[in-house]
């Protein structure tokens, strides 16, 4: 059975209300993407401290062996996640690593972040693995301001442009976390906010993810790069309104960092990452 919310309070340094006492390690496993998001630009390096950004693409095979010696290193760690830097459902990579830590590591807490795009069909598959928590990052509910954040979707081997992949992805983002939310496991819902393009949708994303199963909802200010490096950040009045705006109908999750895929430690007090990854391993991203 996948652990309470109350139990992931407890023991999920990214689900403490009061500051994280306990540790978590990210896994960078999964290097490829089936969607291309305007914002992201996943990259191999040691010095940004962003989403998508790794110093190596770690293997399945070695997830034990660096869990282990991450757990050496700091036994605050209760928890193992994947969260890219690429799509955790668009390969096997996430359940090969999840299976190998579930039986070497039993204790940990399993969570994974996605784009959703599989999701739906892929939610017996995340069941099974056994995850406690899942992230999946909805930007729009609404095709035609989606689409204005991501240029098209990979689906079944096929690149759809615009509106029509925008809408093939929020469909399958919706469905999928209501499957996910119905089988116990606890669902936040990640929205970057980009305030000219979904600042004003804040509240249609929050009322749809909320009505599908989700319990708590991020939003993410935009980092600016990639195809929206010339959008400015969102200011601090612009984050509080959208919170706001959110907050009528799911609970809103206000303690959270950018971090990178191979994040390690206890978030704000650690960081054991540069110890566990040192190897570099030029990898090449895609797409599909």
């Amino acid at each position: 059975m996948p652990k309470s919310f109350s139990e992931l309070e407890k023991q999920h340094p990214c689900f403490a209300s009061h500051g994280a006492t306990t540790g978590r390690i990210h896994l960078p496993v999964c290097p490829g993407c089936n969607i291309a998001c305007r914002f992201c630009e996943r990259s191999i390096n040691s010095t940004e401290n962003r989403p998508g950004v790794t110093g190596r693409i770690l293997k399945p095979e070695e997830a034990a062996e660096i869990v282990g010696k991450a757990i050496q290193i700091s036994p605050e760690i209760k928890v193992a996640g994947i969260a890219g830097p690429g799509d955790t459902l668009a390969s096997d990579n996430a359940f090969k690593t999840f299976r190998i830590i579930g039986e070497k590591f039993p204790e940990l807490i399993k969570c994974m972040s996605t784009n959703g795009l599989l999701l739906n069909e892929r939610a017996d598959e995340v069941i099974k693995a056994g995850i406690d928590s899942l992230t999946v990052t909805v930007n729009a509910v609404d095709p035609e301001i989606g689409a204005q954040l991501n240029d098209y979707v990979v689906w079944h081997g096929e690149k759809i442009e615009g509106v029509e992949g925008a809408k093939i992805l929020i469909e399958n983002q919706l469905e999928g976390i209501r499957k996910i939310a119905e089988a116990g496991i606890t669902v936040k819902v990640n929205t970057v906010l980009v305030p000219r393009i979904n600042g004003e949708h804040i509240e249609q994303i929050a009322q749809a993810v909320a009505e599908a199963g989700a319990e708590k909802y991020n939003i993410i200010p935009l980092i600016p790069t990639a195809k929206l490096r010339d959008e400015p950040a969102p200011n601090c009045a612009q984050i509080d309104a959208a919170r706001r705006a959110a907050s009528q109908y799911i609970e809103i999750f206000l303690h959270c960092n950018h971090c990178r895929a191979d994040a390690a430690g206890v978030p704000g007090k650690s960081d054991i990452s540069k110890q566990l990854y040192s190897t570099h391993i030029t990898e090449n991203f895609s797409h599909g």
